[in-house]
């Protein structure tokens, strides 16, 4: 049966963040999709520590499980690795899920078991998926700048929705939408910002402000060249557009990233190519 993505009338994207005090720095941009003409309003922009009335990485993560449950008609874009490569050897996608909830360490020493594992398998320290390398990933998917974000997107997120039969996480579970009586409600995909960008042909780099200082006024105007490409694609309030040029990291600009990304590209998709993919449905795609 031909796979078909399920009606969508809101397109969410997160930055997601691995750190401890991830409430500090994550957001979520959620749009409304204006079918009649294709675009998209951005109807919340908020720090996700707000939102969860917590800073805390658990009770975070905890609160977007609940959201992503909780949402209809819904695509969601996450920022952060959904699988591992195929070379390391470590089974499905379900069973990789299986194996981090029962690593006995923190993400830190699950990047130093990978990367001995690459050693053991390979002689390299680290493997980049095929989709990194299509979409330019600034890092591989267990450098140690990213596996924060793998460890705790694939073990406190993806582990507690991917056994919801109205929840389908792509590349991995199309099966889910090509049954004739699916309940799918909701799809969750891999966002990028930074493949997003290169995609786009806008600046990449040079928009973050780093140590929680404003951004300097060199920062602000690459912002300003990304939002007036994005402002194309997606409606922002002047009050929304003010928060994105001030916020400090640039997170909140990448929650809007990650929405347009994974928005324009599952519009575009040949999703019957993909579910067939022999790499996709065990390390994952990057939707940017």
């Amino acid at each position: 049966m031909p796979i078909g993505l399920p009606h969508f009338d809101q397109v969410v994207g997160v930055d997601f963040s691995g750190a401890r005090l991830s409430g500090l720095n994550a957001w979520i941009s959620r749009t409304e999709i204006l079918h009649d003409c294709g675009r998209l309003k951005l109807v919340q922009l908020s720090p996700l520590g707000k939102l969860a009335a917590s800073e805390d990485r658990d009770d975070v993560n905890a609160f977007l499980v609940k959201q992503v449950d909780q949402s209809q008609a819904a695509l969601w874009g996450f920022d952060f690795p959904f699988g591992l490569p195929i070379e390391l050897k470590l089974g499905t996608w379900v069973r990789q899920l299986q194996s981090i909830g029962r690593f006995d360490g923190d993400a830190k020493k699950y990047g130093h078991f990978l990367v001995d594992r690459t050693r053991q398998i390979s002689g390299a320290m680290h493997i980049r998926r095929v989709t990194d390398r299509e979409t330019q990933t600034p890092f591989d998917c267990y450098h140690y700048r990213i596996i924060y974000q793998t460890f705790h997107g694939m073990r406190d997120i993806l582990r507690h929705i991917h056994a919801s039969p109205e929840t389908a996480v792509l590349p991995f579970q199309f099966e889910k939408l090509s049954d004739s009586a699916s309940l799918v409600k909701r799809v969750v995909v891999e966002a990028c910002p930074s493949s997003t960008l290169k995609r786009l042909g806008l600046p990449h780099r040079m928009y973050k402000q780093s140590g929680g200082k404003p951004p300097t006024p060199e920062k602000i105007a690459v912002r300003k060249t990304i939002l007036a490409a994005v402002e194309k694609i997606v409606d922002v309030t002047p009050a929304q557009r003010k928060v994105m040029l001030s916020n400090p990291g640039g997170d909140a600009l990448d929650s809007l990233l990650a929405a347009v990304g994974v928005f324009q590209v599952t519009t575009m998709d040949d999703h019957e190519a993909i579910a067939k993919h022999p790499r996709y449905r065990r390390e994952g795609r990057v939707y940017g």
